[in-house]
């Protein structure tokens, strides 16, 4: 991609934010029309009750692994230039922090890309929950919390095993992953049709993937043309939400980057598609214990993703779509945690709540 033309009018940073909001504004839109979750994808596999969340998450999924691939063999990336295989990554991380996100999300009821494009909905749930998300994923990232992810990240990382690339540790060749990719592609396909899954509704799932390779191509295209260094970036949103929230809360950033324009562009994207198909809704909390489900799998999800170094977006497609290692253990875990939390809920006794004014009514009376 030569952004010659571009740069010789627009500074680099500012030109890093438009390509931010642009790609974010795609994926928001996309996901928006798409419905795309992966947490409704992983109960519907967890209830065995067959619908069009899991085949619109496995055309994304696969549709992000095969145009990455594509353009990896086209040189229109280096994947080993990513950060995620670039730097050492944390395989304790992973595994413990995709079970907690995947923990979370089930609780939260979304992951947090989900709750970012409801939010721009109406849906107030989501955004309180999306707000706690970026609370904690900032206090683990520079807080409170950081203490012990760095505890559990060092337990074990991928020094101890020689590398990230999963290509390479397992042996894999293009044709393999192109294999890989395609098989995947086609069982979201048979899923869809099977399940009479709408036309646009598979479109926009392909889209929501394309969406993946496209901001690695733009971001390696800056990183290439760019006269200060820009670090190559997928489609996440645990760090760029904690970013946003200081972007809001101290002074402005010294570095302005490509996920700087990230979230907005989401809710943006996200906003403008439920508007022009008249789907806005304002909704808010049911009860008090529904509202505390909802934050505690946000704080789940914001130290999770944090330690896993991705959330179910950006380690569980952007970096699965690169073969990190790190990233593929995230996504297990998030899938296992998600099933096996969903089942303890399903199965859990119903515990009827207690008003407060009838706590309070009571105390006094014994008084």
């Amino acid at each position: 991609m030569d952004l010659t033309a571009l740069l010789d009018r627009l500074s680099e940073p500012t030109l890093l934010v438009l390509g931010g909001l642009t790609v974010g504004g795609l994926f928001g839109a996309l996901a928006q029309q798409s419905r795309f979750c992966l947490r409704a994808a992983a109960l519907e596999f967890s209830r065995r009750r067959p619908s069009d969340r899991l085949p619109i998450w496995l055309l994304a999924f696969s549709s992000a692994v095969l145009a990455t691939q594509l353009i990896t063999q086209f040189g229109q990336i280096d994947v080993q230039e990513t950060r995620q295989l670039a730097s050492p990554q944390s395989l304790s991380g992973a595994l413990i922090g995709g079970s907690m996100f995947g923990t979370g999300m089930v609780l939260a009821r979304g992951c947090a890309s989900r709750l970012l494009v409801l939010s721009a909905t109406g849906n107030l749930r989501a955004l309180l929950s999306g707000l706690v998300f970026a609370v904690v994923a900032q206090a683990s990232l520079h807080g409170i919390f950081k203490p012990i992810r760095d505890w559990l990240s060092g337990l074990w990382t991928t020094n101890d095993i020689g590398g990230n690339d999963l290509t390479s540790f397992l042996g894999m060749t293009e044709a393999t992953v192109f294999l890989f990719g395609g098989l995947w592609f086609i069982a979201g396909v048979v899923f869809a049709v099977r399940n009479r899954s709408s036309f646009w509704h598979m479109v926009t799932a392909v889209g929501v993937g394309l969406t993946i390779p496209l901001a690695l191509w733009f971001t390696t295209s800056m990183s290439r043309q760019a006269f200060d260094p820009v670090s190559i970036d997928g489609v996440t949103f645990t760090g760029p939400s904690a970013d946003m929230l200081m972007l809001f809360l101290s002074a402005p950033f010294e570095t302005i980057d490509f996920n700087t324009g990230l979230v907005p562009g989401v809710f943006l994207g996200s906003f403008l598609a439920a508007l022009i198909t008249r789907q806005l809704l304002l909704q808010g909390f049911e009860s008090g214990s529904s509202m505390a489900r909802y934050l505690s799998g946000a704080a789940l999800m914001g130290f999770g993703g944090m330690l896993a170094g991705g959330c179910a977006v950006g380690a569980g497609i952007t970096g699965a779509s690169l073969f990190a290692m790190t990233a593929w253990l995230t996504l297990i875990g998030i899938w296992l945690s998600a099933v096996i939390t969903d089942h303890l809920l399903e199965n859990a006794p119903r515990v009827t709540s207690i008003p407060l004014n009838a706590l309070g009514n009571g105390t006094r009376s014994a008084q």
